[in-house]
């Protein structure tokens, strides 16, 4: 009876020392969190494993990380899965839908994005995009003929408009001289052509036509001529002759003629009237996109976002090296606090710990066991 006790008791006293040693080993990894001195003397295992190398630690974390963890291989091989594009797709669908569907403005929108004086930095820009184009396209041109410039298309319906501008012409003519300021202007001309003529001629004048009003008799006959279809061609002649000299010139010397500010604003000019950008920023983008928003969400989305996958996997061994992931470990886990890392360790590895824990407890008790046994054949 009393071997049985002393073999028991062996066996609890082992299991109790294999327990607690392992659970103090677990813990000296951490604790104690500083450095213990007596006096200048300092307490041998102090402080904790961890603690003592934490700088070593992060960095090793840090290259755990980029080397295991967060490889090219295993970022492209997420972004290249179709359940993970799809999902992502339908995310990005169905907030570009909120967006779409919303009353804020474009300038509502920039605002938020940081952009102050959307209006005005607008302009600017596509005042500088203008002003840009207008060099590169002109740098090649210059020397060349505007009709070799101009699209052979664009140059027949000019010509096509001009017997319309001819008759626009003479419309204005017609409507001028039939007006109160047409009948005096050429009352006017008639007397100052009578006037510088006061000789031999006025008197001829005055003899024939006696008190008659000379514009009565001129101005209808300047109307006739206006009005006939020949005075007609004649001018689509010379607009056309005019026109055919205008292309033979070089780009070069329209430029100088019109001047190149001054082109260069009233290409400004028209392309702002059309744009009508203060217009255009304060409309809501469901407004702006109502038109296109199926076709944005259902058709572009996902071609934009497979392009987008296809773009980043195909440079993440790139991005990754300039990210400098493993620094950022580093960094951050040198800023944690041992506590902290204690926490972290034991979140993850409680279980695990107890069961070294137990398993200590377990061979302690074996090796009293096996040691009593030894004991009793002894003696």
């Amino acid at each position: 009876m009393n071997i049985a006790i002393t073999i028991a008791f062996m066996v609890v006293i082992g299991a109790v020392i294999g327990g607690f040693t392992n659970s103090l080993a677990i813990k000296m990894l951490f604790r104690p969190y500083r450095a213990l001195y007596i006096g200048k003397w300092r307490v041998p295992f102090t402080p904790g494993l961890i603690p003592k190398r934490r700088g070593e630690l992060a960095e090793q974390m840090g290259k755990m990380v980029v080397e295991h963890l967060l490889t090219p291989e295993s970022i492209q091989k997420k972004f290249l899965n179709e359940q993970f594009q799809k999902d992502m797709i339908v995310v990005a669908q169905t907030e570009l839908n909120h967006l779409l569907r919303s009353k804020i403005t474009l300038a509502q929108a920039f605002e938020r994005l940081g952009y102050d004086q959307v209006e005005t930095n607008a302009s600017d820009k596509l005042s500088v995009f203008i002003h840009n184009k207008y060099e590169e396209v002109m740098a090649s041109f210059r020397e060349r003929p505007i009709k070799d410039v101009l699209p052979i298309e664009l140059q027949e319906k000019l010509s096509q408009k001009i017997p319309d501008i001819s008759a626009y012409i003479l419309l204005k003519g017609k409507d001028y001289f039939n007006s109160t300021e047409g009948q005096m202007r050429v009352e006017r001309m008639i007397n100052d052509f009578v006037r510088e003529r006061s000789g031999m001629l006025g008197n001829m004048l005055q003899m024939f036509l006696g008190n008659v009003n000379l514009s009565e008799k001129i101005r209808p006959e300047i109307l006739k001529f206006l009005d006939n279809e020949g005075t007609k061609d004649l001018i689509t002649t010379l607009l056309l002759r005019e026109w055919d000299k205008l292309l033979d010139k070089k780009t070069e010397e329209f430029e100088e003629q019109l001047g190149k500010e001054q082109l260069l604003q009233m290409i400004n000019q028209t392309v702002k009237k059309f744009v009508k950008i203060d217009q255009l920023i304060q409309k809501p983008i469901s407004e702006l996109l109502e038109d296109h928003r199926e076709d944005i969400i259902n058709e572009f989305v996902p071609a934009g976002l497979k392009l987008a996958f296809g773009w980043f996997t195909g440079r993440i061994e790139g991005l990754l090296e300039r990210l400098h992931l493993a620094e950022i470990v580093k960094d951050q886990v040198e800023t944690f606090s041992v506590e902290r890392l204690e926490e972290m360790v034991l979140s993850i590895s409680r279980s695990e710990l107890k069961m070294i824990t137990y398993l200590g407890a377990l061979l302690g008790g074996v090796i009293g066991l096996f040691q009593g046994v030894v004991v009793l054949f002894i003696g």
